[in-house]
């Protein structure tokens, strides 16, 4: 093994995750065998199906009628109008323009969410026990962290009158909410901050499963650190960052509270707004609770598309190795 290049140690990671792949890909029984998985997943399918199934259908019904709130309090009865909600919706250039700046910051999120948190559990493999439990415990400090707490303390440090941080980059009164880009700069670092410990604990269990003759013979061979990654850590973890990243595209791609509180209900005339927040505005600042659903509807539909070409993507690398 000593004399294996370092391209070479990507050739084995390629053979054992195609060895995986073939295996999983073996036919399966059918009959009384393939239906016992089913009646195992059935009672939580069952409360699922309670618990998201039905506001998911009030959902997308009160999106087809007109309801405000003279419906709300009946005054005037709901009158059907099939897509015109959406119509209205796609025909303004404001959901358009929050739409792009959701995706754009949404991304910005997921990347900068995997990048610290798989650095983290990096790190978390390399560093004696004494530091890594106090690494675990502020991260975990900051996941058990609620967002309304967690987006306050952050506008504290960032405050152009009393927070530390002007004071340390010698910005003076700089107001970091005032500007579009500076604004998500320092949601996103918050939400990053919340987000990562989840990644960070995730992928640090899944190193840790790694067999250590591996990451050895990886490291006699002369491979880097970031070669050893690439081409044998993350061919072996790739199961473990699909459920961390389509789990962060559905963070991110919804968040509301820290966009709400941190921007003061979406910035200075709605310059950082997200569709969550536009759909909260929409819905009781306007009471057009229809549109509202509309926008609701769009988003879920949005993410079930991103995660299923995601999953068909890692799929198709899956069988390309």
């Amino acid at each position: 093994m000593s004399g294996t290049t370092p391209s070479g140690v990507g050739v084995l990671a390629r053979r054992r995750v195609r060895a995986r792949g073939s295996a999983r890909r073996s036919p399966r029984p059918f009959g009384a065998a393939g239906v016992v998985p089913w009646l195992y997943l059935a009672p939580a399918l069952v409360v699922l199906g309670g618990l998201l199934g039905y506001p998911l259908y009030q959902l997308g019904l009160i999106s087809l009628f007109t309801y405000t709130q003279a419906q709300v309090s009946g005054g005037e009865a709901a009158t059907f109008e099939g897509f015109g909600n959406y119509q209205h919706l796609f025909a303004d250039p404001e959901f358009w323009q929050v739409l792009g700046a959701t995706v754009v910051f949404a991304a910005a999120c997921v990347v900068s969410t995997l990048a610290v948190g798989c650095a983290l559990a990096v790190l978390l493999t390399r560093v004696r026990a004494v530091p890594r439990l106090a690494l675990m415990l502020a991260a975990l400090g900051a996941w058990a962290t609620p967002a309304v707490t967690g987006s306050t303390v952050w506008l504290f440090l960032f405050d152009p009158d009393f927070g530390p941080v002007n004071r340390m980059l010698g910005l003076g009164d700089y107001s970091w909410t005032y500007g579009r880009y500076s604004a998500f700069f320092l949601v996103l670092l918050e939400v990053v901050w919340c987000s990562f410990p989840f990644v960070m604990v995730t992928v640090y269990a899944g190193i840790r499963a790694v067999p250590g003759e591996v990451l050895e013979a990886a490291a006699l061979d002369g491979a880097s650190q970031w070669r050893i990654w690439r081409s044998v850590l993350a061919p072996m973890l790739r199961p473990i960052l699909t459920v961390v990243t389509i789990q962060s595209v559905i963070w991110d791609f919804k968040v509301f509270t820290q966009i709400y509180v941190m921007t003061n209900g979406g910035g200075i005339a709605g310059q950082n707004l997200v569709l969550n927040v536009y759909a909260y505005q929409q819905a009781f600042a306007s009471s057009q609770y229809s549109l509202g659903s509309a926008i609701g509807v769009v988003m879920l539909l949005l993410l079930l598309a991103a995660t299923l070409v995601y999953l068909r993507l890692l799929r198709r690398q899956g069988e390309e190795l």
